[in-house]
């Protein structure tokens, strides 16, 4: 039996970010895959993805960017935040880690209330990320359906 694999394409600055738009060194992904039940949403950063610029230096204001660009990449596959069961944060600075779990708790709370109690996998790690001005990066896998 074979599984469905549905690609649903990352746009920046209204390029679809896949040969031929963008040059052999530009970036080249699918915002998310789903295969059969699963989502797998690509990292998601801070950045305007119309304007190509991180439009603050705010670390709170990156991450609800971020997690909004996650929750359209796991609505545009027929589910929602209270699917995701992994995320692998990737962060700038390690002072930002206590401010990232209260916008996560405070985003989880409006967004995926079965979350809260019941919060998905993480890992955290430290890292420089793919531009200077990132201060966080957000990949999840997720479930269309917990059913």
């Amino acid at each position: 039996m074979s599984e469905k694999v549905t690609f649903y394409p990352a746009l920046w600055g209204g390029k679809k970010l896949a040969y031929p738009n963008v040059p052999p060194e530009g970036p080249k992904f699918s915002n998310s895959v789903a295969a059969g039940n699963f989502i797998f949403v690509s990292g998601c950063q801070g950045q305007n993805d119309e304007t190509m610029q991180v439009e603050t230096d705010i670390f709170e204001e990156q991450m609800v960017i971020a997690l909004d660009k996650v929750r359209l990449c796991m609505e545009q596959a027929g589910s929602s935040m209270n699917n995701v069961i992994k995320t692998l944060i990737l962060l700038k600075r390690r002072e930002d880690y206590p401010a990232m779990r209260r916008t996560e708790f405070e985003y989880y709370q409006k967004y995926a209330p079965a979350s809260v109690e019941d919060p998905p996998a993480s890992t955290i790690m430290i890292v420089e990320l793919g531009r200077p001005e990132y201060l966080i990066e957000i990949e999840v896998i997720g479930v269309v359906s917990r059913g």
